[in-house]
């Protein structure tokens, strides 16, 4: 793909098309678990193998994701992103004639995953910071990741009755044709990566520069714990929460409402977060952020199980379900600059994958064991109470080239 044209570089058709393309990529993904019960019951592919599938996605997805972030920042983002929505429709035709649990790790898992690198968050997000001025960073990181939140809220819905009308193949057909839209949008964010004077005091002359810069600071990696946690949450629920709503004998609709609801919310706790970053310290607030997590699921599993309970719990935990992005993001991009914030941020939303591989097959696995979701709940909340203690801590001053606070 070639440069985009000067007038493509206006910073809001940068946003509009990357928030776009996060928003079919995101709102697909969050659909999958829609897909649980109607593969179980047709293929035999049980909980814990189809959440393996989910969870091979998001490995995937975490451990290729620096890999893509880099030849985004070399490449530009554009030509990667044409190429994810490529390989990502590609996927779901494949994974719409699956016909074991093997088929559905190499498809839905595997390939799909591989090509949700170039679609979300982190190579979007490079192309768009370095658009968008560092004032109104945040606000602007806060949109894209809504993105997220405007798929899930209108595509979730449309999965389900995709489902109920052509089967859990053809809503995966279904997918591939939104997929493939992607790679025209991607045109919006295309050009190459330039470094800028004014980007930061600790913009790296080099990759490896870069990233020695990183290594030594010992915020890097709190915000990388922050990031598992939040994995591991969405990963949990996204996947699991239609089929422990059905076992607690509640309406499927329900759940499918609640994964639409937790993405409706997610638009007003993605802007209102991306704010945040702009105006408070993000530290604070990622912090404030997961222990309210510990506190709406501990609520949630306390009172009866309702309609009424699990739209409120939808509600709470959308408003807290991916503020993390424009914030984790924000203060990768606060410290080290933007030059290689998708090869930076791409190494934190690794851990950010592999939380979210724990999330989707070890609950799966712990109902296997158990019979229940309730020691995957349990420490759903201890995790959060973890990150949330491990935000506080992070220096978040801007670093000068030789690496200390400027």
């Amino acid at each position: 793909m070639t440069p985009a044209p000067a007038s493509l570089r206006n910073p809001w058709i940068a946003l509009l098309c990357g928030a776009t393309i996060v928003t079919i990529a995101m709102g697909l993904r969050q659909g999958f678990g829609l897909l649980l019960r109607p593969v179980e019951l047709e293929i035999g592919v049980g909980r814990e193998a189809f959440g393996l599938a989910i969870a091979l996605q998001n490995l995937v997805l975490g451990l290729g994701q620096p890999f893509v972030g880099a030849l985004a920042d070399r490449h530009g983002a554009g030509r990667v992103a044409a190429v994810g929505g490529l390989l990502y429709a590609l996927g779901l035709v494949l994974a719409s004639t699956a016909a074991s649990a093997l088929a559905l790790d190499l498809s839905l898992g595997v390939l799909v995953g591989f090509a949700m690198t170039g679609v979300t968050f982190v190579v979007v997000l490079g192309a768009v910071g370095r658009f968008v001025p560092a004032e109104r960073r945040g606000m602007a990181f806060g949109i894209v990741t809504a993105g997220g939140s405007v798929g899930q809220f209108l595509l979730v819905p449309v999965t389900q009755m995709a489902v109920e009308a052509f089967g859990w193949r053809g809503a995966l057909l279904f997918g591939a044709a939104l997929a493939s839209l992607m790679v025209f949008l991607a045109i919006g964010i295309a050009g190459r990566p330039q470094a800028a004077p004014s980007a930061g005091a600790a913009q790296s002359e080099s990759l490896g520069a870069a990233l020695r810069l990183a290594a030594r600071h010992p915020g890097y990696w709190l915000l990388n714990v922050g990031f598992f946690v939040c994995g591991f949450h969405v990963a949990f629920v996204a996947t699991h929460l239609p089929a422990f709503l059905a076992d607690q004998a509640i309406d499927p609709s329900v759940g499918a409402r609640a994964l639409a609801l937790i993405g409706l919310f997610n638009i007003l706790g993605s802007y209102v977060f991306g704010l945040s970053a702009d105006r408070l310290r993000k530290k604070y607030v990622l912090a404030a952020l997961y222990f309210g997590r510990a506190v709406v699921i501990a609520l949630f599993l306390a009172v009866p199980f309702t309609p009424l309970s699990v739209t409120i719990f939808a509600c709470a935990m959308g408003f807290l379900w991916l503020g993390t992005v424009p914030l984790t993001s924000g203060l990768v991009g606060q410290i080290f600059g933007v030059r290689y914030l998708s090869t930076l941020f791409g190494i934190v939303f690794m851990s950010h994958q592999i939380g979210a591989f724990f999330g989707a097959w070890g609950a799966g696995l712990v109902f296997a064991w158990t019979g229940s979701y309730d020691a995957a709940w349990t420490i759903s909340i201890a995790l959060a109470l973890l990150a949330g203690v491990a935000n506080l801590p992070i220096r978040d001053a801007k670093l000068t080239p030789a690496g200390a606070p400027a």
